[in-house]
């Protein structure tokens, strides 16, 4: 028996019980869930020209009760640097920011244009012409607060649409620890890739030859601040699936 094609097999006749050596060959169908089964494993591999950089909700309102806002705040921005220099576009959200203030100016984003929403997820109608206006994006490289509300319903929103979803750990928080713990082992239940920046900035550049690699090398010289994930990852199998 062999597989060819999408959501068929291809069977010889003896398989079927035919003749003896006989080579007639048969489609039959494939339920639609072994199709996924079958289809090819995603790798999660980024590349600038297919990604996109996703920065949620660091607001001021935010600073004083958020875990870790200035680590993550200090990561996003560094995630931020790193897409201009390899041209990758960024899209930047405020929720309700008459209540909850403007993007913190430490994320540097001062130049960028802030998209405002109320509703927890990030593709509201404008990002969703962004995306659209993009037919090759594969990618999107997601950074913000908080990790059980905005981030996961952006990242659900996302997978759903077929788009990898890569979430960087290390610049992503919320109030509750507990929250963002769980909130990090139900997205990568969902699909969604969980990595660090330095990690995701080194697939992006890919190459030590790369044209900006030393620019970029300068950017993450000194390692990403602590954001409290380390006690996560030292609890036994606090990721598994």
């Amino acid at each position: 028996m062999t597989g060819r094609g999408r959501g068929i097999i291809v069977a010889s006749a003896d398989w079927l019980g035919g003749s003896a050596g006989g080579c007639a060959e048969v489609a039959l169908p494939i339920p639609l869930a072994l199709t996924r089964e079958m289809s090819i494993t995603r790798l999660g591999k980024v590349v600038p020209k297919t990604s996109i950089l996703f920065l949620c909700d660091m607001q001021e309102k935010f600073r004083p009760t958020v875990a870790y806002f200035p680590q993550i705040v200090a990561v996003a921005a560094r995630m931020l640097q790193v897409a201009q220099t390899l041209e990758v576009p960024v899209v930047v959200t405020e929720q309700y920011p008459q209540g909850l203030g403007p993007t913190v100016p430490e994320l540097g984003a001062q130049a960028l244009r802030k998209i405002p929403k109320t509703c927890f997820s990030m593709l509201v109608p404008e990002v969703e012409r962004e995306l659209g206006a993009r037919p090759d994006l594969c990618s999107v490289l997601l950074c913000g607060i908080e990790t059980q509300a905005c981030i996961m319903s952006t990242a659900l929103d996302l997978l759903e649409r077929g788009l990898d979803v890569h979430v960087v750990a290390d610049a992503c928080s919320s109030r509750s620890q507990l929250d963002r713990l769980v909130a990090f082992t139900r997205l990568r239940q969902s699909g969604a890739f969980l990595t660090t920046s330095e990690g995701l900035v080194l697939q992006l550049v890919q190459d030590a030859a790369h044209p900006h690699f030393r620019q970029i090398q300068k950017m993450i010289k000194e390692p990403a601040p602590d954001s409290g994930l380390l006690p996560f990852f030292q609890a036994q199998n606090p990721l598994g699936n």
